[in-house]
């Protein structure tokens, strides 16, 4: 009997180790990326669909075999975008051994995951992590904050408000300000202030208001300053729940401005916006879906047919995801490793070109993505719509890579070996 006793607890430590050994097999199948984001609160519509966008686009490099023959993997962890709750979720995701992060959603977050990620990996220098940031765009990200840790896959405040103010038309002389509260809105506020007085000098700013971000639940009263004001047009960087009111307000009350805005082409805007915004809202966009039919770009033209078919409802917003996945496919390929400091170096300086034709690249010096930007226009009769809406973004104008290499103040410190 012992005997016996002896060989079963032999072979039950045999079928635990092989077990063990078929589950580390298991997860080095993937590379898998974190993805916090805001999936419970006000702006989980954001964290819903930005992961709808960023699974599409990773679908791509998938597809033509990922890197180092493995597929990636999207993990999600909810930071209810606060940056308290981004660091917890931050924590968890090295728990498990992941070193590729990606958080899109707030600058408030971004910021504070900045400094996250950089303590982690000065405590932790064995285990690095990487933070890939492909929508949070105040620009202290990439200026006085730029970090070697993080790249930013999205043009910063700066590029999209000189972007903006260069489709401001001519006959535009008064415009009111309104922005969000919080770092990414005070960003816009002042570059607003600073390219309108470089670019337009002869345009009055006749109001200026700052609001709590997501706490507003009626902007009537703050409609009624717009409209006593006699503004002629809206700029704004409100985005979620914060401009779909805004927009709602404006509609009750017959608010005659046009909208130059930073944020109405995300998720709900279009919903919110209806006829009502047809010819009065206009946003700087990274894409929308009548950029390849109006470059006749086929393969682009087919990407968004893809998902649209897979995702009827939404919007692919954010051409960025695409170029973040492809650079980092290229980058963990030409590294040949997905060890953090060796794909950093790859990605540095790596240039793609998009379904735009146009060059992108990921500047050395403050690890700031430098592509193209459109100032498109809420209209009827293009050939995809928006949110089955029937109505539809299409171009006004298009910003190239070229003009957007603006200037950058960052003066980063690089690990050793870097």
């Amino acid at each position: 009997m012992k005997r016996l006793g002896q060989a079963l607890a032999g072979l039950a430590f045999v079928v635990c180790a092989m077990l063990a050994i078929g589950q580390t097999a298991r997860a080095q199948d993937t590379i898998k990326i974190a993805f916090i984001g805001p999936f419970s609160g006000a702006f989980a519509p954001q964290g819903d669909a930005f992961l709808k966008e960023l699974q599409f686009s990773m679908d791509v490099v998938n597809a033509k075999g990922g890197a180092l023959g493995k597929k990636f993997e999207l993990v999600t962890f909810d930071d209810k975008i606060q940056p308290a709750e981004a660091l917890i979720a931050l924590k968890a995701a090295t728990d498990q051994n992941i070193q590729l992060v990606i958080q899109c959603i707030g600058s408030n977050v971004a910021a504070a995951m900045i400094d996250g990620v950089a303590k982690h990996n000065a405590r932790n220098p064995e285990r690095p992590v990487l933070y890939l940031n492909c929508a949070a765009l105040a620009n202290e990200l990439t200026n006085e904050k730029c970090d070697f840790w993080h790249f930013r896959f999205a043009a910063e405040v700066s590029q999209r408000v000189y972007s903006l103010i260069l489709g401001l038309p001519k006959d535009i002389k008064t415009v009111y300000l309104m922005n969000q509260d919080y770092l990414y809105g005070q960003s816009v506020r002042a570059d607003m202030r600073t390219y309108l007085a470089k670019l337009r000098p002869d345009v009055q700013i006749i109001g200026d208001d700052m609001v709590p971000l997501g706490k507003v639940k009626d902007f009537a009263p703050y409609i009624a300053k717009i409209k006593a004001s006699g503004a002629q047009a809206v700029l704004t960087s409100n985005w979620g729940v914060d401009f779909n009111l805004l927009l709602k307000s404006g509609v009750e009350t017959a608010l005659d401005v046009k909208y130059y805005t930073l944020a109405a082409h995300l998720n709900g805007g279009p919903t919110a916006m209806g006829e009502a915004g047809v010819g009065r809202v206009f946003a700087v966009v990274d894409f929308h879906h009548n950029v390849p039919a109006e470059l006749n770009n086929a393969e682009g033209d087919a990407w968004i047919k893809g998902f649209r078919d897979k995702y009827p409802e939404f919007d692919y917003t954010w051409l960025n995801f695409r170029t973040m996945f492809e650079m980092l496919q290229m980058a963990v390929n030409k590294a040949g490793s997905v060890d953090p400091l060796k794909v950093a170096l790859a990605l540095e300086g790596m240039q793609i070109t998009d379904l735009a034709s146009q060059t992108e690249t990921m500047r050395k010096e403050d690890h700031q993505l430098i592509g193209p930007l459109w100032v498109a226009e809420f209209a009827k009769g293009v050939k995809y719509d928006s949110e089955k809406t029937g109505f539809g973004w299409k171009t006004v104008l298009t910003v190239p890579s070229a003009d957007l290499a603006l200037p950058t103040t960052c003066k980063m410190k690089r690990p050793p070996g870097a």
